[in-house]
């Protein structure tokens, strides 16, 4: 009950003063003696846009307070789901531990339609919809492994395949 009514505020407070300790901390950052934009300058702007949307939010929260307060009051508290959230934290530290040995593109196109199907409604658990799934994995499975590879030059773990593309 109580983050459905101060949840959004409590977040965009967080979040304004992480982005405030970013861009306080990267002023702390050596100038530059070959430009004049520094190293200061990319943390410092999203700080600034961070900075801007946290206040946003929280602002509009508290704008809205009383008829948030009274719509979560009237709501009847939800059934949580412990299960599925402990199945999601299971997996996503059996993903961590796997993508070394099995590779990002073999334990990514794993990962991802097992988690999807873990999260998704009931009713979304068909044939079909476990199609979509596996055709969203594994496209972004190797958007994501080319655009790290050739767009920011980083290479992903290979794992039991080493692919040269």
């Amino acid at each position: 009950m109580f983050i459905k009514k101060y949840g959004d505020i409590i977040v965009g407070v967080f979040f304004m003063l992480l982005s405030a300790g970013m861009m306080i901390m990267a002023k702390m950052l050596p100038k530059s003696a070959i430009m004049e934009i520094g190293p200061d300058f990319m943390p410092v702007c999203i700080g600034v846009v961070t900075f801007i949307l946290a206040a946003a939010l929280a602002f509009l929260n508290i704008k809205n307070l009383k008829s948030r307060i009274a719509q979560a009051e009237a709501e009847e508290l939800e059934k949580l789901d412990y299960k599925r959230v402990l199945i999601s934290f299971i997996m996503i530290l059996v993903y961590v531990f796997l993508l070394q040995p099995a590779g990002f593109i073999v334990a990514t196109f794993v990962y991802l339609p097992a988690q999807m199907f873990v999260l998704a409604p009931k009713d979304k658990r068909e044939k079909k919809d476990m199609i979509q799934l596996l055709v969203v994995s594994f496209i972004f499975t190797f958007v994501v492994f080319f655009l790290f590879r050739y767009g920011f030059k980083i290479v992903l773990p290979a794992g039991i395949f080493t692919i040269n593309l």
